[in-house]
Formats: C-alpha cells, sequence, structure tokens
C-alpha cells in the first residue's frame, strides 16, 4: 500500500447497521427513504446508476481520495467486509474513471454490495453483466491514476451529504439516499409507513377510474 494511504482506526471494529434493518431499508424506494428522512439525505441528483436497474443498499466503508486516482480503493478492497457499499469522495472529478470492469470483478468476487462514486465510472456494460451495482457521477474511457494519497475510513462528504462508516447507503433508479446508522430501525420503520400509504392512495386512485 503506498505510504500516503491511511486508514483510520475505527476500520477495524466498526460498528455495523443491523442487517435487518438494512434489508428491509434495500427493499423501499429511495424516494420513500427520502420522504421519511424529511427531504434529508439525498446526494447530488447527477450521481446515478451506471447501468439500468441497478440497486444497492449496504454499510458505508467510507473512502477519500484524490481526484482521478483509485489507490485508496485498491486498498478498501482489501479490508471491506462482505454486503459494504465502498462509498468514494472522488472530490467531484469527471476526468479519469476510479473504477471499471477489473475492480469490479473483484469487488464482486469479495461479497461487495456496490460503490457509490462522487467521480466517474467506466466499463458500464461490463459492470452490468457483473451484476455489481455502481453509481457515479459521470461516466469516461479515461483510466485512473494510482499513485495516492487517500484516506479509508474517515467522515467524507459525497454528493453534499455527510457520510460516516456503517451508514446505511441505498441506491436505486432515482439515486442514492443515506440513512445514519443510528437512525436506521426509526427511519425504517417511518418509510415502510410511507410505503404503505402510497399503496392506499394507489389503491384508491385505480378504483377510482374503474
Amino acid at each position: 500500500m503506498p505510504e500516503n494511504l491511511s486508514i483510520s482506526p475505527a476500520v477495524a471494529d466498526f460498528a455495523r447497521p443491523d442487517p435487518d434493518a438494512v434489508r428491509r431499508l434495500g427493499a423501499l424506494p429511495t424516494a420513500n427513504i427520502g420522504d421519511a428522512m424529511d427531504r434529508l439525505g439525498a446526494l447530488d441528483s447527477r450521481i446515478q446508476a451506471a447501468w439500468p436497474g441497478a440497486k444497492l443498499a449496504g454499510p458505508a466503508f467510507t473512502v477519500w481520495t484524490r481526484a482521478g486516482d483509485n489507490a485508496a480503493i485498491h486498498a478498501a478492497l482489501r479490508l471491506a467486509e462482505p454486503g459494504d457499499v465502498i462509498v468514494v469522495n472522488g472530490q467531484g472529478d469527471e476526468s479519469r474513471a476510479l473504477l471499471g470492469e477489473l475492480i469490479g470483478g473483484s469487488a464482486a468476487a469479495a461479497g461487495i454490495a456496490g460503490f457509490v462514486l462522487d467521480g466517474a465510472v467506466r466499463d458500464a456494460a461490463d459492470l452490468a453483466e457483473l451484476g455489481m451495482p455502481v453509481f457515479a457521477r459521470a461516466s469516461t474511457p479515461a483510466g485512473p491514476y494510482k499513485n495516492g494519497p487517500g484516506r479509508l475510513g474517515v467522515p467524507i462528504a459525497v454528493g453534499g451529504v455527510a457520510i460516516n462508516l456503517g451508514d446505511i447507503v441505498v441506491g436505486d433508479s432515482d439515486g442514492v439516499v443515506v440513512v445514519p446508522r443510528a437512525d436506521a430501525e426509526a427511519v425504517a420503520t417511518a418509510a415502510e409507513a410511507v410505503f404503505a400509504d402510497e399503496a392506499r392512495r394507489r389503491e384508491t386512485i385505480t378504483t377510482t377510474r374503474r
């Protein structure tokens, strides 16, 4: 690992959220989760799925890297656990892809739930074939540097939202929303109520039209 990459001590034993809360939130539309959080927690709308139908939900493994450089992402792959979502503050840079098919394949083999990048991605079709969910600000064929510096496991900002280790990240066709780990149970319950209310309203509309 390059000497200019640092790993927060928190990485060794950070508290991941209750898997049931992750499951419940992952079963809901991000729109319902956002509504349950008073419309807070949604990332910049330019951060979208790299391929149609991509969805993810899992605890955030945070990475802060220099624009266009993925040395820290390679390091994160060695430390993240199955089910984690690797979330990267890539400075919003769109000129070089932070990952593509090769990292996606390594992540799939390691059981990583997906990636959220405040930066660019490439090889979208290959990532779709792998079934590796990636949400990114842009796509470009240009590859990354691998020199660092970078930080792993520190609080980061991605798409205008603060994210800490273990926060729950949920992504779907509308974009990405982040739920603070401490609020996971309450937000899941509130979002399920939003979903149920919308289902009732849809049924009322359907019945009225008959």
